[in-house]
């Protein structure tokens, strides 16, 4: 395991961008700290992950050993971080949702984080293991935890549903962006299930013709009549879902930005996002940030952070832009 740290290289696969980066924060002394020895081993254990596949015998030590040694010796923010490093993707979002629905209150933007965010094959996979861990349904649980139009739109992304093909049948889009506006802007009150069929069924592409049609017809965004019509739990959920469609990366920057901005720091989405994204579009992630905020991802979590949790979180950022 020790020629894997140095090397960065097992199975003849080469090694993943965060492997050269928690490699060379250890190798420049960065890690030398105490507690970070089990971040090394967590490290050493994914890189073996990566090379080798989930052996049982490996599975056993990161699940139990070192996930115990982690948690007996880490606390804090940097714990929950290096802890979720250490689960699987489809793992962490399960542990994710149960906390949100399980914790002291409903983690609203977590559950609509996640469901919004994902794709069929990952919410399946998602509500699998969830219903393997915890004997009940996701669908329920959301059910039991969540009410009203949140709690529909919440259980229809929890399906997995969505259409993800590419066709858009112009029609169709036009039919969908007039109903929208008929169902909101047009009429005295609003239809709020017309929304829920159109934004959680409809694949991407043709969702885009959807948007631009409904501008055309009523000389607004739909995340302005979204804003103007909706309220609360709701609104945030089929914002989210817009938001995604048009820009996954941006939500996500913007998901990031306002866990930092202001007072206080909401480090249970910051941790979420920086686990859950590192790997998969980081970059892009961090270019929508610059783009959108005018500094980088990097130099907010500097100044909104400390200690090895601001080391870690910057090295999964992975660099200054």
């Amino acid at each position: 395991m020790a020629e894997l740290l140095k090397s960065g290289r097992a199975g003849g696969k080469p090694p993943p961008l965060w492997w050269w980066n928690a490699r060379s924060v250890w190798r420049q002394g960065a890690c030398n700290h105490p507690r970070w020895d089990f971040a090394r081993r967590a490290v050493q254990c994914l890189w073996a992950f990566y090379s080798y596949g989930p052996s049982v015998s490996l599975m056993s030590l990161a699940s139990q050993d070192l996930i115990d040694d982690l948690k007996s010796e880490l606390s804090g923010n940097f714990e929950k971080a290096i802890v979720g490093l250490m689960t699987s993707t489809t793992l962490y979002d399960v542990h994710e949702l149960r906390r949100a629905m399980k914790g002291a209150g409903t983690d609203e933007g977590c559950l609509i984080e996640i469901l919004a965010s994902r794709s069929n094959e990952e919410i399946r996979r998602i509500s699998d293991t969830y219903r393997r861990l915890y004997g009940n349904s996701l669908e329920e649980d959301i059910a039991s935890d969540t009410s009203g139009m949140f709690q529909r739109v919440l259980v229809s992304l929890a399906t997995g549903n969505r259409d993800e093909g590419h066709y858009v049948d112009e029609g169709l889009a036009q039919q969908d962006a007039q109903s929208l506006y008929e169902a909101g802007e047009k009429k005295w009150g609003t239809d709020e299930t017309q929304f829920l069929s159109v934004l959680c069924t409809r694949n991407r592409t043709h969702l885009l013709k959807v948007f631009d049609e409904y501008r055309r017809i009523s000389n607004k965004d739909i995340t302005e009549s979204i804003k103007s019509e909706m309220s609360g739990d709701f609104e945030d959920a089929l914002l989210a879902v817009v938001n995604c469609t048009r820009n996954r990366s941006a939500y996500f920057a913007e998901r990031l930005y306002k866990s930092m901005k202001g007072l206080g720091t909401n480090d249970d989405t910051l941790i979420r996002v920086m686990v859950s994204r590192c790997e998969i579009d980081m970059v892009p992630i961090r270019n929508e940030f610059k783009r959108m905020y005018g500094k980088s991802l990097y130099s907010f979590i500097k100044g909104d952070t400390s200690g090895d949790y601001r080391k870690l979180l910057l090295n999964l950022c992975g660099g200054e832009d």
